[in-house]
């Protein structure tokens, strides 16, 4: 069975912390857009929040004017940053930096001019880390908490070990949770991308088994139809041509038969053509009668006496156990009339029960089962006839000697495997 080839994408483990920007860019990712608009909202609120109280604290300071402008632009800068982010990514997938550049230096200008934006910070480390690399996004995070810090201890009111300790805190926590989240986003991207390229390979896997399954079914139908009947057209003009001066009358025999097996093999190949069904079960045709039928015309075409014989009370048998059976009767006689050199054959059909064996024997010169098995010298019939069986879950049974003749039994059993 052709297996499916090896995938050629990325490894299922996803990238490292080193690998393109560390949150993904999905661009049309409604999780993506939502997340983008709670970072942006939180951040105008803090910079609201942060420029009020600067107002009330600050009323006669001389910054008020800078410190309105720079949080206006603010304002507009950071949306317009992730609009941007969002909306039109760099050729590659690879970020445009300078519109957090410069929401950052904005931001900065901002704290150093009013420590009380420091807290502004929060929304921006989420940014940093969406649109860059972690081993960018890192250092940009530290520097980020670093000024917060400093910003807190310029404060009124002089420094306090919980204003020192609590923005690194929250900063490692929401990196660790951040880059964590990332990492397993991008394994999940991976995973989902091997697992629609690897069905995609068994699909085109299946259909090339399926072409190759109907290929070997369409060779079994010509070998036992048509192949059969154009040899025995072969044989019998063959004779007729041979006797044709000593004695027309059973040359004009000879031939019309091979006229009446063109014939039958024309209804085959119409059959073939329409459903594959072999044109002696047709219209309700019961198996047995086929069988017989098939003896008489062998018997009557090749001039080898062939028997039936019915052994059990026949039962209904699905329409691909009676043409299988049908087809491998008409192979085995195929063998017999080219290769055995018999005198007589014999076909039996038995009912046992459990299962529905059809034998056909010969008492020509035989041969040996284990070079039939290697390749040796029989050609496709065997084979054929064991690949119909095993599509049914049935078997088939050689027995032959040389010079002792030979029996092929077929059985199939009557409750589906």
């Amino acid at each position: 069975m052709p297996q499916p080839r090896p995938s050629t994408g990325r490894p299922v483990g996803g990238p490292t912390v080193d690998g393109p920007a560390v949150g993904g860019r999905d661009v049309g990712d409604p999780d993506a857009g939502r997340l983008a608009l709670l970072l942006d909202s939180a951040f105008l609120l803090l910079l609201a929040a942060a420029l009020s109280r600067y107002l009330t604290h600050h009323a006669g300071s001389p910054w008020i004017p800078w410190v309105i402008g720079l949080s206006a632009a603010l304002a507009v800068a950071q949306p317009a940053a992730s609009w941007l982010d969002r909306r039109r990514p760099a050729a590659q997938g690879r970020p445009r930096r300078w519109p957090l550049a410069l929401v950052v230096v904005l931001w900065v200008v901002l704290v150093l001019l009013a420590p009380s934006f420091a807290w502004c910070a929060v929304p921006l480390i989420y940014s940093a880390l969406r649109a860059l690399p972690a081993r960018a996004a890192i250092p940009l995070v530290a520097a980020l908490t670093l000024l917060v810090v400093i910003a807190e201890i310029r404060l009124p009111g002089g420094a306090d070990a919980t204003l020192v300790l609590l923005p690194p805190a929250v900063a490692a926590l929401a990196t660790g949770v951040f880059l964590f989240m990332a990492r397993q986003a991008a394994r999940q991207r991976a995973l989902i991308t091997d697992l629609v390229r690897t069905r995609r390979e068994l699909a085109a896997t299946e259909r090339r088994e399926g072409t190759l399954a109907e290929r070997e079914r369409l060779a079994m139908e010509i070998h036992d139809t048509l192949a059969q009947g154009l040899s025995s057209q072969q044989m019998l003009l063959q004779a007729a041509e041979r006797t044709w001066d000593a004695d027309p009358a059973t040359a004009r025999t000879h031939v019309r038969t091979a006229a009446e097996v063109a014939g039958r093999n024309l209804a085959e190949a119409r059959r073939f053509v329409h459903d594959l069904a072999p044109a002696e079960l047709a219209d309700g045709r019961t198996l047995d009668r086929a069988l017989r039928a098939l003896a008489e015309r062998e018997s009557a075409e090749s001039g080898l006496p062939v028997r039936f014989h019915l052994d059990g009370t026949p039962v209904p048998l699905p329409a691909a156990a009676q043409s299988a059976l049908l087809r491998i009767a008409q192979g085995a006689l195929a063998n017999v009339r080219e290769h055995a050199g018999a005198s007589a054959a014999a076909i039996t059909l038995s009912f046992l029960g459990d299962q529905a064996v059809l034998d056909i024997a010969d008492d020509g010169q035989g041969f040996e089962p284990a070079a039939a098995r290697s390749g040796g010298t029989r050609g496709h019939g065997l084979p054929a006839m064991r690949a119909r069986l095993r599509q049914l879950g049935g078997t088939l049974t050689v027995e032959s000697t040389p010079g002792e003749g030979t029996v092929v039994s077929a059985a199939i059993p009557l409750e589906p495997r």
